[in-house]
């Protein structure tokens, strides 16, 4: 399953970020460290069903349709708050850093209110600099993958001896997920391709992490608390900073908002979308009908949607490039065999082939793997055959020729 780690320093609102793409109830406070320990969750990347094209009515098993729009899940993590030195163990430091590790993508959360201190201690709107926070936490980071590379020096020299620098640094920083092609991308834009690695400075080294920590980790800037008057100018401020990357506006506090009040039946919302509708029996208290009042006013009104849902889809389709995959039994059909149809929707990583789909649904259907059809066209499709975002695909198999 896609991993995204939720990271920034603490009372950015990360944690409320996590419960309203979660609907957990993680704690929420002010005080720095609230979260001890990773928050571990399933939120969902949406993109619109292929069931309307399709002129079929799904009923999905590992996902859900609402409304046309498929919601395929995702693993995220909600990381402990970080600080400045948090690599050298401050705070709780390397443990935290630890989980970064285990994650596909991140999302940095920002308070784009400049409401939180050097130290992520609450302080008022407009003191703080988002831009400055946004590069403390990338520094941290950046400094940890330098230190692993640094303690691991004479594991990677061994290694070296037997392959080349990128395979021998791959292999040593394969628990953060750091595959070979992109070690070898990091050497060259570095600057580091022809210089030995024995002969490296611990600046060099700090170049290079840099440079590979966004290969590794594509990450997604979330502006937060959006809704806050001094947020509008700062957010123009970290677009230009971040100019090589992506920032979204968002307001995490008014997604759990409409989140828990669809929950309660109070009204009708799916995340994402321009609007919500109220329920026509609705009876809300004033305190919810002044919530939901500033939620329209100042964050759907003005953007229209909180971001949250946005974020997710573009931090997944467009930074990882992940496509959506429907495998399918009986193409006519496109059902399972039990006349489930359109049951299972797959996140594929770019380049994927059908043989990794049907890897992904089960091992046995790999290795009794003969070839593939695209459901839609009847098409057989090579070996080799790159899936694409949307594709419905039925896997033929060897013995009683079934497919999943």
């Amino acid at each position: 399953m896609v991993t995204v780690a939720i990271i920034g320093k603490t009372n950015v609102g990360k944690t409320t970020l996590f419960n309203a793409a979660t609907l957990l109830n993680a704690e929420i406070s002010t005080y720095p460290f609230t979260t001890r320990e990773p928050n571990v969750g399933t939120a969902y990347v949406c993109d619109a069903c292929v069931c309307g094209e399709l002129g079929v009515e799904d009923n999905p098993l590992n996902s859900t349709c609402i409304d046309g729009w498929r919601y395929a899940p995702v693993r995220i993590l909600d990381v402990p708050g970080l600080i400045k030195d948090a690599w050298v163990g401050r705070g709780l430091g390397n443990r935290f850093l630890s989980v970064i590790g285990q994650a596909d993508a991140l999302i940095h959360v920002v308070d784009a209110s400049g409401s939180i201190d050097a130290d992520g201690k609450i302080a008022g709107p407009g003191s703080g600099n988002p831009v400055q926070d946004v590069m403390d936490i990338e520094n941290e980071i950046e400094q940890w993958i330098t230190e692993i590379v640094l303690h691991n020096r004479q594991l990677v020299l061994r290694e070296e001896a037997s392959t080349t620098t990128e395979e021998a640094l791959a292999k040593t920083l394969s628990g953060i997920k750091a595959r070979t092609p992109q070690v070898a991308q990091a050497l060259r834009d570095s600057g580091l391709e022809e210089t030995p690695f024995e002969g490296w400075s611990p600046e060099q080294t700090l170049k290079f992490s840099s440079v590979l920590l966004p290969l590794i980790k594509p990450t997604l800037i979330i502006a937060n608390k959006m809704d806050l008057h001094a947020a509008e100018e700062n957010i123009e401020l970290l677009m230009e900073y971040y100019s090589h990357g992506l920032v979204a506006a968002c307001s995490a506090e008014a997604e759990l908002v409409l989140r828990r009040a669809e929950r309660m039946g109070l009204l009708r919302y799916t995340p994402g979308q321009e609007k919500f509708r109220m329920a026509e029996d609705a009876e809300l208290t004033p305190e919810q009908q002044r919530a939901l009042h500033y939620v329209e006013e100042r964050v759907m009104s003005k953007w229209m949607r909180t971001g949250i849902q946005q974020a997710l889809n573009t931090l997944v389709f467009k930074l990882l490039k992940v496509n959506m995959v429907y495998p399918v039994a009986e193409e006519s059909t496109y059902s399972d065999n039990h006349k489930n149809v359109l049951p299972d929707v797959h996140l594929m990583p770019e380049g994927a082939t059908p043989l990794d789909l049907a890897r992904d649904v089960h091992t046995r259907l790999a290795e009794n793997y003969i070839l593939a059809i695209d459901a839609v066209t009847g098409m057989r499709l090579p070996k080799d055959y790159t899936l694409r975002h949307r594709d419905v695909i039925k896997i033929m198999t060897q013995g009683r020729r079934r497919a999943r």
